[in-house]
């Protein structure tokens, strides 16, 4: 309780830690949102993908004294762009094409970080470091959280449509490709905008643990989106608290949190959970 009561007076007093709890509570809606898209399309290791391939990007931009976003995000749609293009121009499967792609970048990355001879903590780039989030990350990830509502809100009837089913789509006449690409450009902002909080490492699991979360209490896509974006903001919170009175690392923290969450509903949830299952299983037997 004195750590709650302290972590409380903390808040009321650092302008570092509100900062904080803004950036990783935005984080957590945005990217539970778009994490329910990635998880109904089964595009989770492209989650993974663009987390990892926006490292050269971060590297580029320091070399360049330019922006991190705007480096990342480069770098996170020509990977985008470059999977599609092998796996639709080859016999490869998409998550061959993914993997290929991913791990080049990532290698780059590490190579140009290394030539930079950056004074940017690897560490946090990997892990995040949500406690030095600047006004400037707040602001770039407020405009970000916009974005995606924004792309949500404008497109949510195709958005639906193709993530159900990309085959009735394309018959009804819908650009699929170019709303996949719309998808992987705001996916690549969303991982930008975390990798302050969680890292580039631990971004995938924001962006598909608490959206599975949600998977698991509700069949309706709104919900869904509802009950992500408070899974990842309630882990976000809960975790800098633990980062800030256990001195853990703030990604690591937030991360475990989502994951207990996922567990606790993986068994209690009312019709998909494990309890729930095991009940009617036993129903049938009997």
């Amino acid at each position: 309780m004195t750590s709650i009561v302290e972590f409380a007076h903390a808040l009321g007093h650092y302008n570092f830690l509100q900062s904080a709890l803004m950036a990783a509570i935005m984080v957590g809606i945005m990217s539970g949102i778009i994490g329910s898209f990635i998880i109904l399309r089964g595009m989770s290791l492209m989650g993974d993908a663009l987390s990892h391939s926006v490292l050269p990007g971060v590297a580029v931009a320091y070399m360049l004294g330019i922006n991190i976003m705007i480096g990342a995000t480069v770098f996170g749609v020509v990977a985008a762009v470059l999977i599609g293009f092998v796996a639709s121009h080859s016999k490869l499967k998409n998550d061959t094409s993914i993997g290929v792609v991913f791990s080049a970048f990532f290698a780059l990355g590490f190579i140009l970080i290394s030539m930079a001879q950056s004074s940017t903590n690897l560490h946090h780039i990997l892990f995040g470091n949500v406690l030095a989030v600047s006004d400037s990350d707040l602001i770039e990830t407020f405009i970000v959280l916009a974005v995606v509502v924004i792309f949500v809100i404008l497109f949510f009837k195709e958005l639906q449509i193709t993530s159900f089913d990309n085959t009735f789509a394309k018959s009804y006449g819908l650009n699929t490709s170019v709303i996949h690409y719309g998808l992987m450009i705001v996916l690549t902002l969303v991982t930008v905008s975390a990798l302050q909080t969680v890292g580039i490492i631990l971004v995938v699991a924001m962006l598909i643990t608490p959206a599975a979360t949600a998977f698991l209490w509700t069949n309706r896509l709104v919900n869904m989106l509802f009950l992500s974006s408070c899974f990842g903001a309630v882990a976000s919170f809960i975790g800098l608290y633990l980062s800030y009175t256990m001195n853990w690392a703030s990604g690591p923290a937030i991360v475990l949190v989502a994951a207990i969450i996922f567990l606790i509903s993986f068994v209690v949830a009312p019709k998909q959970g494990f309890l729930a299952k095991l009940g009617v299983k036993n129903d049938k037997k009997a």
